[in-house]
């Protein structure tokens, strides 16, 4: 081989070589080469946890572009996104780090949205969500570990011997079990007794689970009961009816209540009732003197005696002589 064939094979090589490490910078980097394509957007995290430039961005699981850097600022964290040039983000859609895997990468991923609402500008900023980060997770299972693991020592020393040496939850079941064994006994005699009585139609009880007349009865008077509470119903809103006509003013009594003309002319009549009242019962007046003098009453009964006997006398007298009969008597 000569020095040309030499040469020649060594540029191929180093041909093959540079174009196997460009297919691997695109393979790992995602097209680093483009870098300058597309947009970038700005989505803010309380915290950024293990992302890094170089991660995906996904929407509904697509790759639409990677993380180029992380920052902080002010009191938030901030991750800049590249967003590839096809691809827009909804100004809906909401984005938040996830984990591809329990072991993998963490990347962001977005929802759809509703794109047809206007979608983020160049160096806008996204909106986002805390997600639940895996160091977290842990601690609060160590945290249920520990509490469980208390939970467990509590319900031991409930079931384990007291204090007092004496037994534990099992031990005192069992003792109060073997002490009233025999009330335990009675208890189940009894009930195997009152089960043979309603099997055997005996009681009130009895009575309704085997005669089906008493059976019969009781919904009769269940359904009489029933149509009671109806009526009771009925009347309760009927009486709920006058009561709203006599609020608003109708019929009678709903006229004497609220209608202030009315209220005035009962006003006026019970003054005049009053006054005659007075006046009858002032022995001064007509009225008074009428009900409580006994000289008018004995003047009344003398004049009525005098009728009386003019009228006797004019029996057999001619109409002058009637008259000057009756003229005597009166005066």
């Amino acid at each position: 081989m000569n020095h040309n064939q030499m040469t020649a094979r060594v540029g191929l090589f180093f041909l093959i070589g540079v174009a196997l490490i460009w297919v691997t910078f695109e393979a790992l980097h995602n097209g680093g080469f483009e870098k300058g394509k597309g947009y970038t957007v700005v989505a803010p995290f309380s915290s950024v946890k293990e992302l890094k430039p170089g991660d995906d961005v996904r929407m509904a699981g697509v790759k639409i572009g990677s993380v180029e850097a992380t920052r902080l600022s002010g009191a938030r964290a901030e991750a800049v996104l590249r967003i590839n040039a096809p691809y827009k983000i909804a100004n809906d859609a909401t984005g938040s780090i996830a984990m591809a895997g329990l072991l993998g990468t963490n990347y962001i991923a977005f929802d759809l949205g509703h794109p047809e609402n206007g979608t983020v500008a160049e160096n806008g900023t996204v909106h986002t969500r805390e997600s639940a980060d895996i160091n977290q997770i842990m601690s609060d299972l160590g945290s249920l570990g520990q509490d469980l693991k208390g939970t467990l020592s509590q319900v031991g020393q409930a079931l384990g011997p007291g204090p007092d040496g004496q037994g534990g939850l099992f031990q005192k079941l069992d003792k109060l079990v073997t002490e009233n064994s025999a009330k335990v006994s009675v208890t189940m005699e009894n009930l195997q007794d009152i089960t043979g009585k309603i099997r055997s139609g005996e009681g009130t009880l009895g009575k309704l689970v085997n005669d089906p007349s008493a059976y019969n009865d009781l919904r009769s008077t269940m359904a009489e009961i029933r149509s009671a509470a109806d009526q009771a119903k009925l009347f309760v809103t009927d009486t709920q009816g006058i009561i709203d006509q006599i609020k608003s003013g109708k019929g009678a009594v709903g006229t004497l209540l609220y209608d202030e003309e009315t209220g005035a002319n009962l006003k006026i009549v019970a003054k005049n009732l009053r006054e005659v009242s007075d006046k009858m019962n002032n022995p001064n007046s007509s009225f008074g003197q009428l009900i409580t003098s006994d000289a008018l009453v004995k003047d009344a009964q003398s004049t009525l005696r005098k009728v009386d006997r003019a009228v006797d006398g004019m029996a057999d007298q001619g109409p002058i002589t009637a008259v000057g009969v009756v003229a005597n008597a009166l005066f």
